[in-house]
């Protein structure tokens, strides 16, 4: 059975983590809410907090050599909060340089920036992320899904169907080569 790891902290969009994990889960593939939060993590939807999600493991507990992929919502906060801390960027990195699958929609690309392994990679996110991303050496599209070598990225929660189909394709592909 195949494992992903969702990485996030308090304040993902809400349809942007139980979306793909809802389809990650009923394709049979075993998913973790990892996070630096203990027990669990808050939601945001829209303009608003909204559910609260059980954290299945901590971050400090979390090894990427247990996982097949690697998730990462988008919102404004919860990127942002993982990009400053040490411990989610190199969590992170360690599924870059493995190959392994990663998918981030929307912010969650701010992120994998931190890595300093994105140049020349073929991504798309939210626009105002943009910048951000050309800067770090990506070459950046406007286009609801861009798949590269095991890297799912996408715009914004209405890119989600592509998103999660794409996912779900990478995720049965497994590791690919890095160049």
């Amino acid at each position: 059975m195949k494992k992903v790891a969702i990485l996030t902290e308090n304040g993902f969009e809400e349809s942007e983590l139980t979306s793909p994990k809802k389809a990650m889960e009923d394709a049979g593939i075993k998913v973790d809410i990892v996070s630096p939060q203990k027990d669990k993590v808050k939601a945001w939807n829209h303009d608003h907090w909204s559910i609260e999600l059980p954290v299945d493991v901590n971050l400090s507990d979390a090894h990427p050599d247990d996982y097949d992929a690697l998730m990462i919502p988008g919102g404004v906060m919860n990127p942002d909060l993982m990009r400053i801390n040490p411990d989610c960027v190199k969590f992170a990195k360690s599924f870059l340089e493995a190959g392994k699958p990663i998918a981030a929609i929307c912010h969650g690309p701010q992120l994998l920036i931190e890595t300093g392994l994105l140049e020349g990679r073929n991504m798309t996110s939210y626009p105002s992320v943009q910048t951000d991303l050309k800067n770090a050496g990506v070459n950046w599209e406007d286009k609801e899904v861009i798949v590269d070598r095991g890297l799912v990225t996408s715009r914004s929660p209405e890119d989600l169907e592509a998103f999660n189909k794409k996912l779900l394709e990478e995720i049965r592909e497994g590791v690919h080569e890095h160049a």
